[in-house]
């Protein structure tokens, strides 16, 4: 960054990029995959449905996380916070918190472009009309912070293990929790 750039994160310009790097390193990797996602104090988890999930299923499963995870990564390059509060259920821990991370970075002019998880293990737990909940393992594999004309690619994370219940509203599926 040079001294006459303006300071699109909000950083002094001693240290310069080396601390816009600081900020959207530990910001938007922590942030977005830890904390972004999480819902704590939801009880335990129901029994797996009694047979496993076919082949079809289990694809259209991971159809729709990955159709999930592509709408989510569009709300974030766009800094759109209407669609992507729409990606949950009313009331979701989860969503509120996506929101309102996604409001933080808007407020230091900052957008991730590119967001992309990438999926190790994935087992449907349980699947009814109108209700799936998925055991997944995966991680960001790709993404780049963009403030102005400053750009920083998000390093890789680890793969992290969650349960993802989603729910069918008005059509569309919408996450209701994280554990």
């Amino acid at each position: 960054m040079d001294s006459g750039s303006p300071n699109p994160a909000g950083c002094s310009t001693v240290g310069g990029m080396g601390q816009l790097r600081t900020v959207l390193v530990l910001g938007v990797v922590g942030a977005l995959v830890a904390v972004g996602l999480v819902q704590a104090g939801i009880g335990h988890e129901p029994a797996p449905t009694a047979a496993p999930a076919s082949a079809p299923a289990r694809s259209q499963a991971l159809d729709v996380l990955h159709g999930w995870d592509d709408a989510r990564s569009d709300a974030w390059a766009t800094g759109d916070v209407g669609a992507l509060r729409r990606l949950y259920v009313a009331g979701s821990a989860a969503g509120r918190a996506d929101v309102r991370l996604l409001r933080r970075y808007l407020a230091r002019g900052l957008v991730v472009r590119r967001l992309r998880m990438q999926v190790f293990a994935f087992h449907v737990v349980r699947r009814d009309a109108g209700i799936l909940r998925v055991r997944v393992t995966d991680r960001v594999a790709g993404g780049v912070a963009v403030a102005g004309r400053h750009r920083l690619r998000l390093p890789v994370d680890r793969p992290t293990t969650r349960t993802i219940a989603l729910r069918r509203v008005a059509g569309a599926w919408r996450v209701a929790s994280v554990r």
